[in-house]
């Protein structure tokens, strides 16, 4: 009580200083004052109800009409003030809230970070952006002892830290089933039941698997309800569909999938994506999958890498540099 009195002094002497000499250092001190009061977290209303005092003290007759006004203003000044407090307080669980997921968002980026495989049997381009801080995509490259190379892209439906969480379920379990990486089917079928087990009812995962074989130039490969990824043909010049319809991993637990199989000539490429890619949204519309490919083929004679980058560069200028959708793209061109 006795350290709002003299708070309460202290504002009249400061408003009495400024009306006798209405000088920039007054105001200077009564601006340090108001800094004072912050920190004693005096509210709005309490500061308007010393200057209301403090108006008293020196004229000591103020017009009715005028005492009312400020009555008025004050009560104005109590609303405000609760809603000014609550305000600074979402304000700053907001803050924190960012900030935790900045630090969630790079423990993911760390965490999942997918290593493209060096070897002289492929060319390899990868890429993956979140839409948001983070991401509901997900890849992983396994190289082995044989050259080969297996691959993993999953998309969960669904964003948000939800679907990061998933991901990084995802990814300690491809971890744990490194004896089967050369059967695409079975490694689904293991996820599958994983996925089944751990993740809420209204979040599925998406999925394409597949291992590329250096020995007999094939890739073998499985889908679990992902965007369809492309076999492009050098010799040829088209692209074909690699379609392999399976069921989204975390709806049936008994779910089995099919294993397919193409023959990899040199310069053809294997081309995985998420539907971020096929379902970029412009002021158009969507676009189309040839599109997609027409992109591809514009940038044919670059390395993968460079494919890859160019055609992300050109559909986030088609978004206006605003991703609606988590990206990722991955190329492998056989070389030999």
């Amino acid at each position: 009580m006795q350290d709002n009195e003299e708070t309460s002094q202290l504002y009249t002497n400061y408003l009495r200083d400024y009306l006798n000499h209405k000088d920039e250092q007054t105001l200077y001190k009564a601006q340090q004052f108001s800094r004072s009061m912050l920190e004693k977290q005096i509210s709005p209303e309490e500061v308007l109800s010393m200057h209301v005092q403090a108006l008293h003290d020196i004229f000591r007759a103020i017009p009715k009409e005028m005492d009312d006004t400020f009555r008025f203003l004050l009560e104005v000044m109590v609303g405000y003030g609760l809603a000014y407090r609550e305000h600074q307080s979402l304000r700053s669980r907001q803050q924190q809230l960012e900030n935790d997921i900045e630090v969630a968002s790079k423990m993911q980026e760390t965490f999942l970070r997918g290593e493209v495989p060096k070897t002289d049997k492929l060319d390899i381009g990868a890429l993956s952006r979140p839409a948001r801080k983070m991401s509901g995509d997900y890849f992983h490259f396994v190289q082995d002892q044989n050259d080969c190379v297996s691959i993993a892209i999953a998309d969960v439906i669904g964003k948000g830290i939800p679907a990061a969480l998933s991901m990084s379920m995802i990814k300690y379990a491809m971890d744990s089933v490194t004896e089967q990486r050369m059967q695409p089917g079975a490694i689904l079928e293991n996820l599958n039941r994983v996925v089944e087990q751990n993740v809420g009812s209204g979040m599925f995962i998406t999925m394409m698997y597949g291992v590329y074989d250096p020995r007999v130039h094939r890739f073998y490969y499985s889908g679990a309800g992902h965007e369809p990824g492309f076999l492009y043909s050098a010799a040829k010049d088209e692209f074909r569909e690699l379609s392999a319809k399976g069921l989204v991993l975390g709806v049936s637990e008994n779910t089995k999938y099919r294993e397919f199989e193409i023959e990899v000539q040199v310069g053809d490429m294997i081309i995985l994506l998420s539907d971020g890619v096929t379902e970029c949204r412009t002021e158009k519309g969507f676009i189309e999958r040839d599109e997609v490919t027409e992109m591809i083929r514009k940038h044919i004679h670059l390395p993968a890498q460079e494919i890859v980058d160019r055609v992300y560069e050109e559909l986030e200028r088609l978004q206006d540099f605003e991703l609606r959708d988590d990206f990722t793209l991955i190329i492998l061109r056989r070389n030999v």
